[in-house]
């Protein structure tokens, strides 16, 4: 994000003043954006926190990259929906209604700053069921633009030319997610011996077999059930390189999602 004279990120929610949240909200096409992401183990080389840090890195990489649009982000969720990851310790999960009712508080009390819309960006798989609905909630609860999206599913295509593993090596803690925290925390990735994952092997091919593959199928499993170490693909074939250019691609995608939200409610 943009830094001001004093050291403030300039579309931080919580570096602004009130009158200054208001200022930008009254802005026709305001966005309030909110990255949600998750607390839950993601291996033996990745931290907990990946989820929340990713989200909030690729949210501020996209406002980086547009021009001056009235947008406040909020501070990032950082507790998700996560209880098949419980078994591996390590994870803060909240319960679904709980969650649910966290995220429309805090849409509809943003949107009390005159917001023309606001956009949930998730960062967690297991969140999405929760944000489809939460826009439906929301959105039926007031006269402003609702929006969500997962930054991982965006421009999906660009981001498959990427890869050097065939699919469900980009699946949870694999290559892609390894990648992407190379780029942005490498102080948090582990060294080389502990990047030990496992290709999914899950019984319906029409399920979702990697970050970047959902499935038209869903189907629920303790994480246990699909890997020992609790990542999922293949973190060996991450490089800091690739990260930066996934990153690139989602901040251009979303930048342009945010582009066309601020145009369609000025």
């Amino acid at each position: 994000m943009m830094y001001d004279s004093i050291g403030r990120r300039e579309h931080e929610w919580a570096g602004l003043t009130a009158a200054e949240v208001r200022e930008v909200g009254a802005k026709p096409g305001s966005i309030l954006v909110i990255p949600v992401g998750s607390i839950e183990q993601h291996g033996e080389h990745l931290p907990v926190v990946t989820d929340s840090l990713l989200v909030e890195a690729m949210v501020d990489s996209a406002v980086e990259q547009t021009d001056g649009l009235p947008v406040v982000v909020s501070p990032t969720v950082w507790s998700g929906f996560s209880p098949h990851h419980l078994t591996f310790g390590g994870t803060l999960s909240l319960d679904f209604e709980t969650i649910r009712a966290t995220l429309e508080d805090i849409a509809h009390t943003g949107l009390q700053n005159d917001f023309d819309a606001v956009l949930f960006v998730n960062g967690h798989g297991g969140n999405g069921p929760l944000i489809g609905s939460v826009v439906s909630t929301v959105g039926v609860e007031t006269d402003a633009e609702v929006l969500g999206t997962t930054y991982f599913e965006l421009a999906t295509d660009r981001i498959e030319a990427l890869r050097d593993t065939e699919t469900g090596g980009m699946a949870h803690g694999g290559e892609f997610e390894t990648s992407l925290m190379l780029a942005v925390r490498p102080d948090l990735v582990g060294d080389s011996s502990t990047r030990n994952g496992e290709p999914l092997n899950e019984s319906y091919r029409w399920s979702g077999q990697d970050l970047l593959d959902g499935g038209s199928v869903s189907v629920y499993r303790s994480f246990d059930t699909y890997s020992e170490t609790g990542a999922i693909g293949l973190p060996e074939e991450a490089s800091a390189e690739k990260g930066e250019r996934i990153r690139s691609i989602i901040a251009e995608e979303l930048a342009s999602l945010l582009d066309a939200v601020h145009e369609q409610n000025a």
